[in-house]
């Protein structure tokens, strides 16, 4: 008999729903594509709301070395500007975040299967999901969970990014005078093009994670070497922050096609879309992660409530549209020429800036989708 819940991507979406599941007595089983944890595109930032999140699904971050962070600094051409953090975070690497997450699901009785790609997904007559693994095999439940993160699955994409994304990341071991500069803070780096962020995070290590338009990554000769060159030309701060420093990784990890903004309308009965299958929040939020564990837990409560696939993903774009749109217009402000002078200065007259704004970025742990069970 096959299980009754199918999830596919063993990522933070997809695990947090699998435990959630798996502790209510339900029948998971779990599909991810890498063979084992790995470092990935993300800026590894953990709001409040995930720092919730992760406790109740029984992850001690702090066992894991997350690095406290208590300051947010904004630097743009030779400004830079500071301002506490109006809640606790934390800095974790995904790759420790997410071998927590799969040990966490198997001992809560979710049947792993690491290394396998799920190359389709369909609805068969008997109105039973089929997934078709890689090696041909297939999988079927009645229910299934997609969460494949930024990997869209053949007949179930998001739209076409319009602004051409890409997103680099890498990690850097600073000199000991800006290792400890950045301490427990998460700077953020404005450029024309897009943004970055550097952060500490578990081990000494500084994680370097920036974003930038294809055509602006075209000037440069699409080589990381020059648009880095060009992002500390750009900032100085960023050249400050990297003077002396060692790169962690041979060449930095990479990945395109990110459309922000996008939050999905409506789903098929028994498919649940969750993670960044479901929003794409911009990424100078730091709020990536806390939106895949908010939906995963709004998901899974829905399942339990017997709430359909479609309604879910309905209430849940309504609850989070407003922060989204919000979001997308703050982001627009980033690259905006003027507004990269303009908003240090404001900072530094106005702290409290950055708190009301951090406050509306984020996924209210509150006012979660409510399920609305099915009468009869």
């Amino acid at each position: 008999m096959p299980d009754e819940v199918l999830i596919l991507g063993g990522g933070v979406a997809g695990c947090a729903a699998a435990i959630a599941l798996a502790r209510k007595g339900r029948g998971v089983t779990l599909i991810e594509r890498e063979p084992t944890s790995r470092h990935k595109v993300c800026g590894e930032f953990l709001s409040g709301e995930a720092l919730e999140d992760l406790h109740a699904l029984g992850i001690d971050v702090a066992s894991l070395g997350a690095v406290p962070i208590d300051y947010v600094r904004l630097a743009a051409a030779r400004r830079a500007a500071e301002a506490p953090l109006p809640f606790p975070a934390a800095s974790l690497t995904r790759k420790a975040l997410d071998t927590a997450l799969i040990a966490e699901a198997i001992a809560a009785g979710v049947h792993v299967e690491l290394g396998r790609s799920v190359q389709a997904l369909n609805r068969t007559t008997a109105n039973v999901w089929q997934a078709t693994l890689d090696d041909g095999t297939t999988r079927e439940a009645p229910t299934v969970f997609l969460s494949t993160g930024k990997h869209d699955l053949r007949g179930h994409t998001r739209p076409k990014d319009p602004e051409q994304w890409v997103a680099f990341k890498m990690y850097f071991r600073l000199a000991p005078a800006q290792a400890a500069e950045l301490a427990d803070a998460s700077e953020l780096m404005l450029y024309p093009g897009g943004y970055g962020g550097i952060q500490p995070v578990e081990g000494g290590v500084a994680n370097l994670c920036c974003v930038v338009q294809q055509k602006h990554l075209a000037r440069v000769g699409h080589r990381w070497e020059n648009f880095l060159a060009k992002m500390q030309q750009d900032c100085p701060h960023l050249a400050m922050r990297l003077a002396g420093a060692e790169p962690l990784l041979a060449k930095p990890i990479a990945i395109t096609h990110i459309p922000y903004g996008y939050v999905r309308r409506t789903t098929e009965d028994g498919l649940y879309c969750i993670g960044d299958q479901a929003a794409v929040i911009p990424s100078f939020t730091g709020d990536g992660i806390s939106i895949a564990l908010h939906t995963a837990r709004c998901a899974a409560a829905a399942y339990l409530a017997a709430e359909p696939a479609p309604l879910f993903q309905a209430n849940l774009r309504s609850a989070l549209l407003a922060q989204m749109r919000l979001a997308e217009f703050a982001a627009d402000g980033l690259n905006n020429p003027l507004a990269r002078a303009v908003l240090p200065f404001c900072l530094r007259v106005w702290p409290g800036v950055m708190r009301v704004t951090a406050r509306l970025t984020r996924v209210a742990q509150h006012t979660a989708v409510t399920p609305q069970a099915v009468a009869g």
